[in-house]
């Protein structure tokens, strides 16, 4: 398939809410827990790939979000941003820190659920069970490499769509033909990688208008792809994954780390000290 590189819409907070008031409740299939508002799933890299798989196979048109403290943090300071987060039909816990949290709030047995693992372990079910996958984002190199590393990974992995998108909003014609692209290849599994807080804005407006599972799996495409580097494992289970990548790209993300994680720190701690722990069983 020849790529038209088009723009990801930069959609606004605004029409995404929209999007997603009248979306149906995510199905319960795990415990959760709110963390300064935002809710955290419990789940696990097994369970949140057979639901992924399971809501491909049917073709329903759900999405996926990768939970991290940066979330969290545009979550308290945007509500609109945070209803769209609460409506996705999962929200893993991408961070150590949320991790702890849901430990804290009474589920001893959390574990991490990582963008960059978890979308391989999608893979390797998809490719074990004929689900077609598409990627959305990145740079056109990043993608390469990433999908010939998965694919060289997973020989029978079925990928349908790639599109690396500009960064410019699209015209109207320009996002319904990017629509139907998506919808023609018969993707039934797509990863999203634009970063928080865009990619959670295009998957909650498309839900319902592309018939597929939407991951937003943020910097997974770059790990995957080998153009970056990720923290070695023992700094990572740490929680310290935040100060490697602030070690190797301060200029771009010394304001997301230094002024989001020392407030999440205060802020999550009032939480538990004022005994305001609102949460749900799932």
């Amino acid at each position: 398939m020849q790529q038209v590189r088009h723009e990801a819409t930069a959609v606004k907070i605004g029409t995404s809410a929209e999007a997603v008031a009248g979306a149906p409740r995510p199905t319960p299939v795990n415990r959760s827990r709110r963390i300064l508002g935002m809710r955290v799933d419990a789940t696990s890299y097994a369970a949140a790939a057979e639901q992924v798989i399971t809501w491909a196979k049917a073709g329903e048109s759900r999405y996926v979000c990768v939970s991290t403290v940066h979330m969290v943090m545009e979550g308290h300071d945007r509500a609109e941003f945070q209803r769209i987060v609460n409506a996705a039909d999962l929200v893993t816990p991408d961070g150590m820190p949320l991790v702890w949290g849901l430990k804290l709030l009474g589920i001893p047995s959390a574990t991490r659920v990582y963008g960059p693992d978890l979308t391989p372990v999608v893979c390797e079910r998809a490719a074990r069970e004929g689900v077609p996958v598409g990627f959305y984002g990145g740079t056109p190199e990043v993608l390469d490499r990433m999908i010939a590393n998965l694919t060289a990974r997973y020989p029978g992995l079925q990928v349908v769509y790639r599109h690396s998108p500009p960064f410019r909003p699209l015209t109207a014609e320009e996002e319904a033909r990017e629509i139907e692209e998506i919808r023609a290849s018969g993707a039934r599994i797509l990863f999203v990688g634009l970063g928080c807080p865009k990619q959670e804005q295009w998957m909650a407006a498309r839900r319902g208008r592309i018939d597929a599972v939407m991951l937003g799996v943020g910097a997974a495409f770059d790990f995957l792809a080998g153009t970056k580097r990720q923290a070695p494992d023992l700094i990572q289970s740490l929680g310290l994954e935040w100060l490697f990548r602030l070690a190797t790209e301060p200029r771009r993300l010394w304001r997301r780390y230094l002024y989001n994680n020392p407030r999440f720190v205060v802020l999550f701690a009032a939480q538990i000290l004022k005994g305001r722990i609102p949460w749900e069983a799932r």
